[in-house]
């Protein structure tokens, strides 16, 4: 008899249990969520954050600065171009070839320093122009150069020493790369003593 009363009571309680079920299933749709409660993404938007610049299949603020990269030392090779003389100035232009097989960057002034044979360094560091930096682009087996100027020793009466080398540094890095001087003396002390560097720019300067 007491197993009867339970089931008869099991059977009223039921009705009310399928209605909770059914007010908890409606409640999950109107909050996003499929049957199984996990909450759907409406469709046409995405669940992904982006950062500012950037899109879902890619950076294209970034794309274009990792396809070329700057040059290294050990991809150039320098050399002292033809001189072009000016009113009373010694001009040079210090050119930069890409010989590696693929493009790089070069981009504002490099490092020159006259040396005498045992590598000493002859005067003081030049002093770059106030130029505008650009970026050049260079593809295998083309050059970038810059400007070498100082006024001629002969007119300034500045101290002169003929140096062994001009030890080159490419924009942006540490190792230089040495090229014979073979123009004579320049000019390391005294009066209009001063040597001056342009940024980098297309092509030899010739």
């Amino acid at each position: 008899m007491g197993r009867a009363r339970a089931f008869h009571a099991l059977h009223r309680a039921t009705p009310l249990v399928s209605a909770v079920a059914l007010v908890a299933l409606l409640a999950a749709c109107d909050n996003g969520a499929d049957s199984s409660g996990a909450v759907q993404t409406p469709v046409g938007t995405s669940s992904r954050t982006t950062e500012p610049g950037t899109a879902g299949t890619g950076s294209p603020a970034t794309e274009p600065a990792a396809s070329t990269t700057r040059c290294h030392t050990s991809e150039l090779r320098a050399s002292i171009g033809r001189p072009s003389p000016g009113a009373g100035q010694r001009n040079f232009p210090i050119v930069l070839t890409n010989t590696a097989d693929r493009t790089c960057t070069v981009r504002g002034y490099p490092g020159a320093a006259f040396v005498d044979a045992s590598g000493k360094q002859l005067g003081p560091d030049p002093k770059r122009s106030p130029d505008t930096p650009t970026t050049v682009t260079l593809a295998p087996g083309r050059s970038a150069w810059a400007g070498l100027s100082f006024a001629s020793p002969e007119i300034s009466g500045a101290r002169t020493a003929t140096p062994e080398a001009l030890l080159v540094t490419p924009p942006d890095e540490r190792d230089s790369i040495e090229v014979a001087w073979t123009a004579g003396e320049v000019p390391v002390a005294g009066n209009e003593s001063s040597v001056f560097l342009t940024v980098v720019q297309p092509g030899t300067g010739g």
